[in-house]
């Protein structure tokens, strides 16, 4: 039964699950790859590296998420959780680049401090069935707001511990492993959390007439397969300027430590928690999807202006301006992928969209270790997400805001 109230003990469990992973996200990305070069990849090795772990990720979440609503939710939870913690476990074994491949292939590692894996499609069906439909827009913002926080600390985390490590003696590699440590401890520790669940969560058991189904979907596959090939768009630009990716760039133009790299992140993911707090008083005003385009399209012409700043600071300073805006989006087209939707197609559906992302993201990685191992061409990452990501923009709008049933849809969620 869904609550009016607050939310129940396994809403608060989800929240605290999102938490402690989102902590563990930030907390690698700043260092993942420096540790990696540390261990003696290139930054070719690298970047292959983390577009298989977006691959892998894709085929793993696509078979969990796709699944989850008939083998139960908090089952593919557990799952997940494992495979962070198993992950994280092999990091820390070797430096042999075929097993860290493997291990990033079938594991679950965050390259970009962003979500990866199962996690978010489940959760986010959890969270719809356990909250009333008016609620669902404001509840998504404070699970991102929730989450982006975690992620702040955990990034401002990361950066201490190395630099700690440092301080205690401890020189390359060395220095980062005590980050692995924390994170395939934090792997263990949600594997616990999501045992707590009850079966609030789970859809409902009653079964109705047999559908024929695409990956779990049925009357909404190709409002979702539509959706799905736009979120590719922009997260294949997004994949441009992963965490990682933006905290070596800084490290290589301007020199910056692990310590203000951290710093920076924290900073950077506060405000884009505090910016997804307004989705939904902004959604109710004008529509979901124009809260995802009208926002998103700001924050993508100050992506393209970081390299062009004249000085560091100025640099800092218009990226923590994009991230100040550039989250409103997330909770939106969250709860829309939820309210245009049956029930039981919710994992199903964050599931394939997520994995749409994922795929979008797999490819662009690589590309932009190449361009930032070339100094002729090692701001063109920031030029080439911030263009993608306004096309996405454009193109979602002429797709959705023009139909006049869309628009009514939207409508009646946001009442």
């Amino acid at each position: 039964m869904k609550s009016k109230g607050m939310l129940s003990k396994d809403g608060w469990l989800l929240f605290a699950t999102r938490c402690s992973r989102m902590f563990a996200y930030g907390l690698l990305s700043v260092v993942l790859m420096l540790y990696l070069v540390e261990v003696g990849l290139k930054e070719w090795e690298v970047g292959v590296l983390l577009t298989l772990t977006l691959f892998g990720d894709t085929a793993i979440s696509l078979w969990l998420t796709t699944t989850a609503d008939r083998i139960g939710r908090r089952r593919t939870l557990i799952v997940g959780a494992l495979l962070m913690a198993l992950a994280g476990v092999v990091f820390l074994a070797t430096g042999n680049f075929v097993l860290l491949v493997i291990a990033a292939t079938i594991g679950v590692i965050s390259p970009s401090g962003n979500e990866i894996g199962p996690f978010l499609s489940v959760e986010q069906a959890a969270l719809s069935h356990i909250v009333t439909d008016d609620r669902r827009t404001d509840i998504f913002a404070w699970y991102n707001l929730a989450g982006s926080f975690s992620t702040a600390l955990g990034a401002l985390a990361g950066g201490l511990l190395a630099e700690e490590a440092l301080h205690f003696g401890l020189e390359g590699a060395a220095a980062y492993r005590p980050v692995l440590w924390a994170y395939a401890g934090i792997g263990v520790a949600m594997i616990g959390g999501f045992a707590l669940l009850s079966p609030a969560i789970e859809p409902s058991a009653e079964v109705g007439p047999q559908r024929k189904t695409i990956l779990g979907l049925h009357e909404s596959r190709w409002t979702i397969f539509k959706l799905s090939l736009l979120f590719a768009l922009d997260s294949f630009g997004g994949g441009f300027v992963i965490q990682s990716i933006i905290a070596y760039w800084f490290h290589v133009r301007y020199e910056l430590d692990p310590a203000m790299l951290g710093t920076i992140f924290l900073f950077a993911n506060l405000f884009a928690g505090m910016s997804a707090l307004a989705a939904g008083w902004l959604a109710r005003r004008i529509g979901l999807v124009n809260t995802m385009v009208f926002t998103h399209l700001p924050s993508n012409v100050l992506l393209i202006l970081v390299p062009l700043m004249p000085n560091v600071y100025w640099a800092i300073g218009v990226l923590l301006l994009r991230f100040s805006i550039s989250q409103m989006d997330v909770p939106t087209r969250q709860a829309y992928t939820m309210a245009v939707v049956n029930p039981d197609e919710r994992s199903a559906a964050a599931g394939v969209t997520a994995v749409a992302r994922s795929i979008g993201a797999s490819i662009s990685p690589l590309l932009a270790t190449i361009f930032i191992g070339s100094a002729a061409m090692m701001s063109l990452p920031f030029f080439v997400a911030g263009g993608l990501k306004i096309v996405y923009d454009v193109l979602l709008y002429r797709a959705f805001a023009s139909s006049e049933a869309q628009v009514k849809k939207q409508e009646e969620i946001v009442q």
